[in-house]
C-alpha cells in the first residue's frame, strides 16, 4: 500500500523538460510510482500491480507538483533548535537548506574553554544579526565537536539540513583568543586540520570561511578567519579535498562589488586545491555597473582553466534590507558613519542633531571609499517603517524626499529629525536602485551562464533587518503572472536540481522513481509571498521579519507532509544531510 497519492498533479520535475500530469504516489520516504495517463481512483501502476490503493490520497488536478525546493546558503544553525520548521523557508516550499556558511557555524567549541561559546555567541549576534537572548536560551550548547553538534540536530528536525564547517570555530579552537590577530604555528595549523577532518568524517559538507572587511566579532575586531594567510587557506582546502561528496564556500570583501587580483587569485587557488566546487555569496547585479558581472564571473573562469570551479549565488529577486540608526546595520560600514553610530544612544543623538556631523558623514558617504554601500546614500529614496513617537504618526510608508520637501529641509536632516523623534527605533526602508528593466534583462542573461546559481537567501540571520527566505514562491511567482522572464520548468529547476546537484545530494532535487519524497504542491494561479512583518516569537522575545507564503497548499518532506496551506503539521521527519553518506562528489570539471 501507498502511503500517499496525488491524483492528477501536473508534474514538473526538478529536470527542465515539459510538464504532464500523473498520478504520483509516495512509500517509505519515496516516490514509489509516477504513472501519466491514468485517472482512476487509485489505479496506479505500483509494484508491478494495478490498483494499489493509499492510506491517503488528494486530488491535486490543477496544481504543480515540484521537488523541494533547496537553499543554498542559510543560517538556520541556532535556529532550527528553537524552531524546528526553518521558518519561513520551509512554508515557501524549502525543504533542505545548506548552513554553515560564511566562516560561521557553533561547532566545534573547546570544553575547556566555557568562554568560547559565549565568544561565538556573541560574534554570531553580531556579524549575523541574530539577537542575543536568542542564542543564549533557544539552544542548548552542550556540544564540543563537530559531530556532537550534528547529533543534537538529529531527529528533532522538520527540514533537511547539511552543515559547512566553519573556519572561524576551526581557528578558535585549535588557537584560544589568539584566532583573532594570530598566525597559527604548525602544531596549531596541524589542530586545525585535524579538526577539519573529523568534522568531515562526520558529515560536515566541507569548510566555509570568511575574509570579508564587513565582518566583525562582538568586540568589533575582524573575525578569526580574516587573519588567515594564503598558505592557510589552501591547506585547509586540500584536506576538503580528501573527503567525499565536500564543499567549499568563501567569502572575501571583494563579493560585494569586485574581486581584486589576490582575491581572485585566492578564490581560484583553493578550489584547484580541494578539486571542489567553491561557491560565493552573493553576486548582485544592477545595470548602472553592467561591468561587474563579466568582472566577478572571469573568476570562474579562470578557475575552469586550471581545473576547478567557482559557483557565484544570486538571488532572483529583490530583497529589501532596512536599515536603523538605533543598532548595527550596512550604514555602519559607510567610512566614517561607524563612529557617530557606534556611540551610546544619547550622544548618538546628540553628534546627528549637529549639521557640520551630517555633512560630514554625507561627504564620506559619497567618496569612493564607500564602495558599494554609497548605493544606501540617496536618503530622499528610503521609506518609513515602524514609528513610535507620537510627532511621527502618519510618516509610515511615506517616502522621505516627500516628507522633506514638505518641511523645507534636506533628505538626511529630515530622516535624522524622524529618528531622533524615535530615539533612534524608527525602521527605514532604502527603495532598490536596481529595480528597472534593464538590471532585470543582465539577470536573466547572468541566469544562463553555468557558474552561476540562484540563492543566497541568508535565511535565520539578520533577522529585523531582512527577509530573503520567500526568494523561492515570490520567483515563482513572478515566473508566472510577472516578468516572465524563465518558463516555469526552468524556474522550478533552478530552485531544485540546480543546487541538489552542485552539492552532489542523493536522490533529491527531482521527481522520479525511487528518489526522496521531498515535494511542494502549489497553485500557479495563487503562488507568491506575502510582504514582510516583524513578529516577537523569538526566544527572550527578540523580534524577526516573517513572510507567509501565498498558494503553497502542502509541503512533504521524506514523504511526510510538514506544511498544509501555510501551516506546519508538528512533523519533524527531516534529516541531517552528511556528506559521503548522504553526498557524492561533484567533478570540478564542465557541470
Amino acid at each position: 500500500m501507498l502511503d500517499h497519492l496525488y491524483r492528477r498533479a501536473t508534474v514538473v520535475d526538478g529536470t527542465g523538460g515539459a510538464s504532464y500530469v500523473a498520478d504520483v504516489g509516495i512509500r517509505d520516504g519515496r516516490i514509489a510510482v509516477i504513472q501519466r495517463g491514468r485517472h482512476g481512483r487509485a489505479a496506479v501502476k505500483a509494484g508491478g500491480r494495478l490498483g494499489e490503493r493509499a492510506r491517503t490520497e488528494e486530488d491535486a488536478d490543477g496544481l504543480v507538483l515540484a521537488p523541494g525546493f533547496v537553499d543554498p546558503h542559510t543560517h538556520y544553525d541556532a535556529q532550527l533548535f528553537w524552531d524546528p520548521y526553518a521558518t519561513p523557508s520551509m512554508g515557501h516550499g524549502v525543504t533542505t537548506v545548506v548552513g554553515g556558511n560564511c566562516g560561521f557555524t557553533l561547532a566545534p567549541l573547546d570544553p575547556a574553554r566555557p568562554a568560547d561559546a559565549d565568544y561565538t555567541r556573541r560574534m554570531m549576534s553580531r556579524v549575523e544579526g541574530m539577537p542575543l537572548s536568542a542564542l543564549e536560551q533557544g539552544a542548548p550548547w552542550d556540544w564540543s565537536t563537530f559531530a556532537d553538534y550534528l547529533d543534537a540536530l538529529e531527529g528533532g528536525i522538520a527540514v533537511n539540513a547539511g552543515f559547512m564547517v566553519g573556519h572561524c570555530a576551526l581557528r578558535r579552537y585549535a588557537m584560544g583568543a589568539a584566532a583573532v590577530g594570530g598566525t597559527p604555528d604548525e602544531a596549531q595549523l596541524r589542530r586545525m586540520l585535524a579538526l577539519l577532518h573529523e568534522a568531515m568524517d562526520a558529515g560536515a559538507w566541507g569548510l566555509s570561511t570568511t575574509q570579508s572587511d564587513t565582518h566583525s566579532d562582538g568586540a568589533g575586531d575582524p573575525v578569526a578567519s580574516r587573519h588567515a594567510l594564503p598558505g592557510e587557506l589552501l591547506a585547509l582546502a586540500r584536506a576538503v579535498g580528501e573527503h567525499e561528496g565536500t564543499q567549499l564556500e568563501a567569502i572575501v570583501a571583494g563579493c560585494l562589488d569586485r574581486f581584486s587580483a589576490a582575491e581572485t587569485e585566492l578564490l581560484v587557488g583553493m578550489t584547484e586545491a580541494a578539486r571542489r566546487p567553491l561557491n560565493w555569496n552573493v553576486l548582485t547585479i544592477d545595470s548602472a555597473v553592467p561591468e561587474r558581472v563579466p568582472h566577478q564571473l572571469a573568476a570562474s573562469e579562470r578557475a575552469r582553466a586550471r581545473g576547478g570551479r567557482i559557483v557565484a549565488l544570486t538571488m532572483p529577486i529583490l530583497t529589501p534590507m532596512n536599515m536603523s540608526l538605533g543598532t548595527f546595520c550596512a550604514l555602519n560600514l559607510l567610512p566614517g558613519w561607524g563612529d557617530v553610530l557606534g556611540l551610546p544612544v544619547p550622544e548618538r543623538i546628540d553628534r546627528l542633531r549637529d549639521p557640520a556631523v551630517r555633512d560630514g558623514m554625507l561627504r564620506r558617504a559619497a567618496s569612493p571609499e564607500a564602495g558599494v554601500f554609497r548605493r544606501l546614500t540617496d536618503f530622499g529614496r528610503y521609506v518609513i517603517g515602524d514609528t513610535y513617537a507620537k510627532e511621527n504618526d502618519g510618516l509610515t510608508g511615506r517616502v522621505v524626499r516627500d516628507i522633506a520637501a514638505e518641511r523645507g529641509t534636506d533628505p538626511f536632516a529630515a530622516l535624522v529629525n524622524i529618528c531622533v523623534a524615535d530615539e533612534l527605533r524608527t525602521v527605514l526602508w532604502p527603495m532598490p536602485t536596481d529595480n528597472d528593466p534593464a538590471s532585470w534583462e543582465l539577470r536573466r542573461q547572468a541566469w544562463d551562464h553555468e557558474d552561476v546559481l540562484l540563492g543566497g537567501s541568508d535565511a535565520g540571520a539578520h533577522l529585523d533587518r531582512m527577509c530573503g527566505a520567500p526568494y523561492t514562491t515570490r520567483f515563482l511567482g513572478d515566473c508566472l503572472r510577472g516578468r516572465g522572464l524563465v518558463p516555469l520548468e526552468r524556474a522550478v529547476r533552478m530552485l531544485s536540481d540546480e543546487p541538489a546537484r552542485l552539492f552532489g545530494l542523493r536522490g533529491r532535487g527531482r521527481i522520479a522513481e525511487g528518489w526522496c519524497a521531498d515535494l511542494v504542491l502549489f497553485d500557479p494561479q495563487r503562488i507568491d509571498a506575502g510582504a514582510a512583518t516583524l513578529v516577537r516569537d523569538l526566544p527572550g522575545g527578540g523580534a524577526r521579519l516573517d513572510a507567509r507564503a501565498v498558494g503553497v497548499v502542502s509541503v512533504r518532506v521524506n514523504g511526510v507532509e510538514t506544511v498544509r496551506h501555510d501551516v506546519v503539521t508538528g512533523a519533524v521527519p527531516g534529516r541531517v544531510l552528511r556528506s559521503g553518506r548522504d553526498t557524492e562528489t561533484v567533478g570540478t570539471g564542465k557541470f
